[in-house]
């Protein structure tokens, strides 16, 4: 997990898919829980709620991101852009 954005009111971390260990099948311990892809959490602060963005929302997700790297944005382009993603918030944050 790496933390790409903090601010008073958001916070944007990268997740990416675990890969397989090469000795995984020759551990006696039960196999982990595995991220079948690369994704966004993005976490509302202010309404204590998340949203996890994968599949084609991640590649939109990424694509912004590049364009960032290109123009870099000022702070509240950035917060109406989380915004916009905050509004499909629906599970609450247990713990982060």
């Amino acid at each position: 997990m790496h933390m790409l954005y903090d601010s008073d009111s958001f916070a944007v971390m990268q997740i990416q898919a675990n890969a397989e260990s090469a000795d995984a099948s020759a551990s006696a311990a039960p196999a982990k829980p595995q991220l079948a892809r690369n994704g966004f959490e993005i976490v509302d602060k202010r309404s204590g709620k998340e949203v996890y963005l994968d599949g084609s929302w991640a590649e939109l997700f990424q694509q912004r991101l590049d364009g960032w790297q290109q123009k870099t944005p000022t702070e509240e382009e950035i917060e109406e852009i989380l915004e916009s993603y905050a509004e499909l918030a629906q599970m609450p944050v247990v713990m982060h």
